[in-house]
This record gives C-alpha cells, structure tokens and sequence, in this order.
C-alpha cells in the first residue's frame, strides 16, 4: 500500500509539473516576499483558464503572477496569501497564512485534457509546498474570514492582457464584501517590483532558453540562402529550440527579409528571400515558462554590401557604446535622456556615425527602445527607471531602419547584471560582429 500511495504522489507531481520547476522554497519565499509588501492586507491571485471550443487547440499556458507565486501549472486555481497583521479596533492579531485553492478534478474533461492536481490528490501539500490545500469550491466560504472592514485586498484588476478570468473581483463580491468594506489594490505593481530582480534558480533557466535560442540561431545561419522562404527560417528556429527542451516560442518569430527588414514586428515570414537580401531574425523560445530574446541580421548570399556593413557596424557601435556605459547602481534602460542611460549613449553614437541617402544623421531611424525587461514575459513588467542592479536581465537591442533602402539591421543580445554587479552577455558566443556573421555562414 504504501508503495502505492508514494508512486501515486510521484504521478501527481509529474502531471502537474511538466516544467522544469524551482524548489518549493523559492516559491514560499515569492509568496513571503510579497506578504511584507501588503501592509497587513492580503491577496488573491487567480490561474489562467483552459481554453473552450478551437482555442483549446492552441494549448494552456499558466498565467505568468501565478506561476511566479506557486510554481503550480493547474488551470482554473487561486492562491491567497495573507500577510501577518496586529489587532485593530475588533479585529483580532493574525499570524502569516498561504492556501492554495484547486478546482475539483473532472474525470470527463481529464480524458480530454490528461490528469489534474486535486486538492485531495495524495501528496499534494509535499509536492505543492502548501501546507494549506483547499478545494476552488470552498474560497467563498474561506475569503470572509480574512477581509475585515478597512482591509487592503491586492488582486490582479482586470485589464485586456490579464489571462485570468473570472477575475478576482467576482469572487470578492459574492462575499459582500463590495463596495465600501474593504480598499481592492491592484497587485500587479508590488509583483513587477519583486519580478524584476531574478533569483538564481531564475537566471539558470532564462540561461537555458537563452542557450537553446542562440543554438537555434546558428542554425539559422547555417541554413540561410537566397531563394528559400521567411518560414523555412522560422521553422528551422523552433525546431531547433523545441529539440533543446523549449515547450513554444517566447514570441511571435520574425523573418524579414528585403523591406520587411524595416518593419519592426512583422509576422507574416512569407516572402522569398531575395539575392542580396539582409535578413532580420528576432526569435527565441521559453524554456519552463521563462523567455528569452534575440535578433541577429544576415546578408542572405552571405556577404554584406558594403552599404549593408556600414549600417551593421554602426548598430554594432551603438550596443557596444551602452554596453560600455554600464555602471551597477547607476545606469538605466528606460528611455531618459539623462547621462546614466544607456538608451543615451546607443542613440548619440548612431547621431555620430553615418547618414541616411539625403546626409541627414541616422537617429531617426533607430525608432523603439533600447532595452526591456525579460523574464516570465519576454517583455516583463517592472520600472524602467530603476538603476541596473544585480538580480535584473534584459534585451540591448540597437536597430536601424530605412524603408527607403529596404534595409533593416537590429542587434539584440540577453544580458542579466551578477551578485558582483558584472553585466554578463547570456548569449554570448552568438556571431555578433559582421566578419563572424559572414565566417559563419561561410562555413555552412
């Protein structure tokens, strides 16, 4: 019996968790983290739903908070974490609590959709790390217990990218507890603050996304040649990442070659690519829900124009000028003109290095930002006008664009900043400059 019920708990653990999964402990800390930024109120943050009818063809996808907070893949399920608060008023002192809430199994659907973690499944609190499990049916009757008047709850407010549903606000006015009784705080902020600083565990498997993406990248080179299609490129991609343990594409892949060089996210890759073509590839996949990011720029026959070399190498110039005004504690991404932002420093290089056809500087044609944030999300929430500090990964990423020459070149590179403050180029190894792009594909 006993080898019965251990290897029922192992089946559960490997149906609910596919992915490669941090500790327990990492989550409990998460969970913890955000306690302490609640100010004595609590939240709920809710799963993503399976989809119905054809979008269940596109596959379930766990909602990135959610995932962040619990490491738990089940649709449909909520967590509540009350922070630790004193006695107020008549309100009694209250100790920390977590209670991971999880829909009833449906053994019907399960046919359908493979077997689902049940708050009475054997070994669900050692395999979740909740020691509190409770079943979704019985949050209406547990959510009144922690929302005394004048309460903070934080919860995911609804908005059109939010992938939960029902919202959380539904399950707060079936307690009665709307309007008046308690303040509803948007918990998406305190999230983003936490999110934007990877611990280890994090950082190893955006690395591993990032390691899969730029083998992925190579291939790419290796395969590229006039006459082929945009989607024989991007397939190549996601064949070589998906190989590598990525379970999609942390994007919509992009291929564009000729004009569609210039067009900063277009998706269609169903042009042939033409002799003498520059080519540009922004793709990469997510390697246990983590994403990764980059763009390389190839002469389709192989050799660069010289007009095409000119515009590459100023790009090139451009990242390397913000790598070279990295400064730990200092710097910023977002889009400040002030002198710690790297943004600054890859804008006035291209303003110094060439021209367009009618000799006017190249700086209008450099037209989105430099950097983001990369985690959960290829484009991770979090506050862009924080200085760079250990912990945080993101995108340098320098692009001209002239529709006039058909010529697009961007160059896009992982970076995270290490415990000694050291900016470290996770995708370093990729052909970056323009004699090893064109050594690389020469040797195809």
């Amino acid at each position: 019996m006993r080898k019965f019920l251990l290897a029922l708990c192992l089946l559960s653990s490997s149906f609910a968790f596919g992915l490669e999964r941090q500790s327990n402990a990492d989550y409990r800390a998460r969970r913890e983290a955000l306690a302490k930024k609640l100010d004595g109120g609590v939240a709920l943050i809710l799963a993503a739903v399976e989809a119905d009818g054809p979008n269940a063809i596109y596959g379930f996808r766990q909602s990135d908070n959610f995932y962040y907070l619990t490491g738990v893949t089940e649709p449909g399920a909520a967590v509540l974490i009350a922070a630790a608060a004193e006695a107020k008023d008549d309100t009694p002192a209250r100790s920390y609590r977590e209670i991971l809430f999880l829909p009833n199994r449906d053994l019907v659907q399960e046919k359908w959709t493979g077997p689902k973690l049940g708050a009475d499944t054997s070994g669900v609190q050692q395999s979740t790390g909740f020691s509190e499990v409770s079943a979704l049916s019985k949050l209406d009757e547990e959510l009144p217990h922690f929302l005394a008047r004048g309460i903070k709850v934080y919860t995911e407010l609804p908005d059109a990218s939010n992938g939960t549903s029902p919202t959380a606000l539904e399950w707060l006015r079936r307690t009665n507890a709307l309007p008046g009784r308690i303040a509803v705080e948007d918990a998406r902020r305190l999230l983003a603050s936490l999110r934007t600083f990877k611990d280890a565990g994090e950082v190893a498997l955006i690395r591993k996304a990032t390691d899969a993406s730029a083998a992925a990248h190579r291939a790419a080179i290796g395969a590229m040649k006039a006459g082929m299609n945009e989607r024989e490129i991007s397939a190549v991609l996601q064949y070589e990442w998906d190989r590598r343990g990525c379970e999609r594409p942390a994007y919509s892949p992009i291929v564009g070659s000729g004009f569609n060089s210039t067009v900063l996210h277009y998706s269609a890759d169903s042009a042939t690519i033409q002799a003498g073509d520059v080519v540009v590839i922004d793709a990469a996949g997510e390697y246990s829900m983590y994403a990764s990011d980059i763009t390389r720029t190839l002469p389709a026959s192989g050799k660069f124009t010289p007009r095409q070399r000119e515009i590459y190498d100023i790009v090139l110039g451009a990242q390397q000028a913000a790598i070279d005004a990295f400064q730990v504690g200092k710097s910023m991404i977002g889009p400040e003109r002030g002198e710690n932002s790297l943004y600054k420093a890859a804008k006035d290089y291209i303003n110094t290095h060439g021209k367009d056809l009618h000799g006017k500087p190249l700086g209008d044609y450099f037209i989105h930002g430099l950097s983001h944030w990369v985690g959960l999300n290829v484009h991770d929430e979090g506050d862009y006008a924080l200085p760079l500090s250990p912990g945080m990964v993101f995108t340098i990423e320098p692009g001209i664009y002239i529709p006039e020459e058909k010529l697009g070149v961007r160059i896009e590179d992982m970076f995270y900043v290490d415990a000694n403050g050291k900016l470290v180029r996770l995708s370093e190894g990729l052909p970056r400059t323009a004699d090893e792009v064109e050594k690389a594909m020469a040797a195809k």
